[in-house]
C-alpha cells in the first residue's frame, strides 16, 4: 500500500473519520498524518483565519473547533518542500476563500479541473455500496441511507404529533424570523444550545438527532445561508427520520433534491409566510408531500474518487 503524508489545518476535530480520508484509504493509500512541514498534501479547512479578523465570519458555537492555524501555516512557509494544497469546506465559503491548488466546496457553476463540488450531505452519506467505509455522522446517529432517500417520504408522518422540531446552536437571521413564522402556525419544540445554555456545543449536546425526530411530523431545518449549491445535511436528515422538512433554500436546490419533497420558506418571505398555514393544516397538501422522494436519481461517489485520485497522484509525483 502506497503511503501519502497528509496534514490538515483548520478542520473539525473529527476530520480523520470523515469522507475524504475514507476515500483515500479506499483508493489503496495509507494515510500518514504528519506535521505541516513534512506533508505531501495539505488539507486546509473552513476555519482558516490567517491574516483575517479572527473568526469574525464564523458562528460562535463552531469556534472551539479552530486549531492554532497561524503556527501551522508558518511551518509550511519554512518547509523545504511546498506541499500540494486542497481547500475543503463544509461551510458557506467560496472555492477561492484561501489560495489553493484544488478545492472541494458546495459551489455550482465552477468550470475548473481544480474544483469539485461536494455538498456536505455527501460527507455524511453511507457509500459502503461503492466500497467506501469509515466516515461517520455522530450527531445524527447514523449515515444517510441513499435507498431511503430515493423512496417517497410516506404518510406515516401524518400519524405523528403534528409539531415541529428545531435543532439550533444559534438564531441569527433568517433563523429567528423563520422560527417565529412557524410558531404562529404550529407548535415547536426547541433543541440545542440556543435554547439550553447548559449545552456546551452541538457536538457534546447528548442529543441523537435521528432518535429525537421520531416524535415529530416536521423538522424546521433552514440552511445557515443562501448560495447556489449550498445544501447541507439538514434536509436529508429530516427526511430520513420520517419528518417533512421545512427549510429555507434557493431554487437551485433542485440540483440535489426534489423540491416537491419539502416545504421551502424562501419563496414565502415576500408575503410574510402567509401560505405556510395553508400547507401545514391541509391534509390534501401534506399527502402530496408524502408521495415524493427526496432524491430523483441515485448519486455516485465515483467522480469524487477519481478527483481525489488525481490529487494524490499529483502530490506524490
Amino acid at each position: 500500500m502506497t503511503a501519502i503524508r497528509i496534514s490538515a489545518v483548520g478542520v473539525p476535530s473529527d476530520y480523520k473519520t470523515s469522507l475524504v480520508p475514507a476515500i483515500c484509504q479506499n483508493l489503496g493509500y495509507q494515510i500518514v498524518w504528519v506535521e505541516p512541514k513534512k506533508c505531501d498534501l495539505m488539507i486546509i479547512g473552513s476555519f482558516h483565519n490567517l491574516g483575517k479578523k479572527k473568526l469574525a465570519w464564523c458562528p460562535k458555537p463552531l469556534r472551539p473547533l479552530v486549531t492554532n492555524l497561524s503556527d501551522s501555516m508558518q511551518s509550511i512557509i519554512t518547509s523545504h518542500k511546498q506541499p500540494l494544497t486542497l481547500f475543503q469546506t463544509g461551510e458557506n465559503l467560496r472555492h477561492d476563500f484561501v489560495s489553493n491548488n484544488y478545492a472541494l466546496t458546495f459551489d455550482l457553476g465552477i468550470s475548473s479541473p481544480h474544483h469539485f463540488r461536494m455538498p456536505y450531505w455527501m460527507e455524511v452519506t453511507d457509500w459502503s455500496g461503492e466500497g467506501v467505509t469509515g466516515n461517520t455522522n455522530p450527531r445524527y446517529g447514523r449515515l444517510l441511507d441513499i435507498n431511503r432517500l430515493l423512496q417517497p417520504l410516506g404518510k406515516a408522518f401524518l400519524s405523528r404529533p403534528q409539531k415541529v422540531a428545531i435543532f439550533a446552536s444559534h438564531l441569527r437571521e433568517p433563523r429567528g424570523s423563520l422560527l417565529n413564522a412557524v410558531k404562529k402556525q404550529i407548535g415547536v419544540v426547541e433543541f440545542g444550545k440556543s435554547f439550553n445554555p447548559l449545552i456546551k456545543n452541538h457536538s457534546e449536546s447528548g442529543l441523537v438527532k435521528f432518535n429525537e425526530l421520531q416524535a415529530f411530523a416536521f423538522n424546521l431545518c433552514p440552511e445557515n445561508g443562501m448560495h447556489p449549491g449550498y445544501y447541507t445535511e439538514k434536509i436529508p436528515e429530516a427526511f430520513m427520520a420520517g419528518c417533512l422538512p421545512i427549510t429555507w433554500v434557493d431554487e437551485s436546490v433542485s440540483t440535489d433534491f426534489n423540491p416537491q419533497a419539502f416545504i421551502n420558506l424562501a419563496p414565502m418571505s415576500g408575503n410574510h409566510f402567509t401560505q405556510l398555514g395553508e400547507l401545514l393544516h391541509s391534509q390534501n397538501r401534506l399527502m402530496q408531500y408524502a408521495e415524493q422522494p427526496l432524491l430523483l436519481q441515485k448519486p455516485s461517489i465515483e467522480p469524487l474518487k477519481n478527483y481525489l485520485k488525481q490529487i494524490i497522484q499529483t502530490a506524490l509525483s
